[in-house]
């Protein structure tokens, strides 16, 4: 462990990614798993087939629940990825004008101070 981690600081970027893998990894094995419980269960309930088969339904259920996974879990990033996009233009919109508004606000606080200014000054005479 470096000093750096001891102390609270975040970790780098290379471990965050491999953190990242390991828990996709570790993802997809539970998923499967599931799977194959799954078809083996189906299996159970077919009990005319012969082992052959039964590995090759279970193959074939397995494959087809971890590409349905797979798109399902590739569409949420997709829109994931989109919500990003439009929450960071909307942001940096919101962030413009609130600039602008205080630019505004802060022009008027000016131009307030410098006429109550040259009033007192005018009045002083």
């Amino acid at each position: 462990m470096t000093s750096s981690s001891r102390h609270g600081a975040p970790p780098d970027r290379q471990s965050g990614t491999l953190a990242n893998e390991v828990e996709g990894y570790l993802l997809l094995q539970a998923e499967r798993e599931q799977a194959q419980r799954e078809a083996e269960a189906l299996c159970a309930r077919l009990p005319w087939l012969t082992h052959g088969q039964a590995e090759d339904l279970t193959g074939h259920y397995t494959e087809q629940r971890l590409g349905l996974t797979r798109e399902a879990l590739q569409a949420t990033a997709d829109r994931a990825k989109r919500l990003r996009g439009e929450y960071e233009a909307r942001y940096a919109t919101l962030r413009r004008t609130l600039l602008r508004r205080h630019a505004v606000c802060a022009c008027l606080v000016m131009a307030c101070s410098t006429v109550a200014g040259v009033g007192t000054c005018l009045l002083a005479r």
